[in-house]
């Protein structure tokens, strides 16, 4: 089975420094390769797969998606598939809090923040332009470099920081 994947490109930094498009499956095939394995039909199913999802979605949620295409898969392929992906930096990973590990592709967006919700779950992505002068104030100040990849922030959206903020005490 062959599968070509178009919907998604990802900035590839080549030794010159310069960036050139490549495609997630491109991209996923290079890093498998460079680790001595193959792009195999599962794996393409799997990407796939979280191409046609377009957003957040759990490994159960994806795995799903998948023996929908194909019973021949089973649920650790899935997760080794997210681990392989994770670990290339080819997916953003956030906990809501709900012990759901939730993956999406990081795609033409490139890597970016979540702000994740404590109490409805949601997930709000921000531009990594808005948190460059914290990273590079840790740099400058502690000589620590944060990984932005795997970054996201819990906290409360608007809609549920009305219900948790603390009820003003009026002086008697």
């Amino acid at each position: 089975m062959t599968i070509r994947l178009a919907l998604c490109t990802m900035p590839a930094v080549f030794q010159h420094g310069g960036r050139a498009q490549m495609s997630c499956e491109e991209l996923f095939l290079k890093k498998l390769r460079e680790r001595g394995f193959r792009l195999t039909p599962q794996r393409e199913m799997v990407l796939r797969v979280m191409h046609q999802m377009a957003g957040f979605a759990t490994a159960e949620e994806i795995f799903q998606r998948v023996q929908e295409l194909s019973s021949a898969i089973d649920i650790s392929t899935v997760y080794r598939t997210l681990e392989l992906l994770q670990e290339f930096q080819m997916v953003s990973v956030v906990d809501p809090g709900d012990g759901q590990r939730r993956y999406e592709l990081v795609g033409v967006h490139g890597p970016h923040i979540h702000l994740v919700c404590q109490d409805c779950g949601e997930v709000t992505p921000i531009d990594l332009d808005e948190f460059q002068e914290f990273v590079d104030h840790v740099r400058r100040r502690h000589g620590f470099t944060i990984d932005i990849s795997q970054v996201s922030l819990p906290g409360y959206c608007n809609a549920c920081a009305s219900r948790h903020q603390e009820p003003e005490h009026e002086e008697a």
